[in-house]
């Protein structure tokens, strides 16, 4: 609706639009829009994207989408996983330092920094959420074995993170059609 509204008042949108939806008894409800790809949602998906991103976005702007559509890795499944400080998002310890990241990498894992930071050559947490971790694999079910490994690769004090990622759609995966 949001997208119609504005195409209805002369100001088309055009671009990234990421929609923060929570599902609630009574269906999804809009929190949030904002004119960017979502954090930790594009490190999900735009690993599995082959098509070069700035074509896309060019074919976008130029009205050409529909005739250059992107082109997605086949037959493959991502998974991410945020690690996050303890106590998020609340009170959060900071400077904690973190170790694992060539161990995750030579797994072949995509490891996004985003609450971290530098201090005296080594890498500590400074945010809530602290990175987040990426498998790309064959199916759904590889993808989060590799990610679990991943996460037990890179270790820092008060390190948490969800651990019922992809259930739900394994479990849709699973049954009979």
């Amino acid at each position: 609706r949001t997208v119609d509204g504005m195409q209805e008042e002369g100001m088309p949108y055009t671009g990234v639009l990421y929609a923060g939806i929570m599902l609630t008894k009574n269906g999804p409800k809009v929190l949030e829009f904002n004119c960017r790809f979502g954090d930790p949602e594009c490190q999900v998906i735009l690993p599995l994207l082959k098509s070069d991103l700035y074509e896309v976005i060019q074919s976008i702007l130029d009205g050409l989408l529909c005739t250059s559509l992107p082109v997605w890795l086949d037959n493959c499944a991502a998974v991410t996983v945020v690690m996050a400080s303890k106590g998020y998002p609340g009170d959060y310890t900071k400077g904690v330092e973190i170790t694992g990241f060539p161990e995750a990498q030579a797994l072949g894992l995509e490891v996004f920094q985003a609450g971290t930071a530098l201090k005296d050559g080594k890498v500590v947490t400074n945010g809530g959420r602290v990175l987040s971790v990426t498998a790309i694999r064959e199916n759904l079910i590889s993808a989060l074995e590799e990610a679990r490994k991943g996460l037990a690769a890179i270790k820092f004090e008060g390190a948490v993170y969800r651990k019922d990622i992809g259930f739900r759609a394994i479990a849709f995966l699973q049954q009979p059609r």
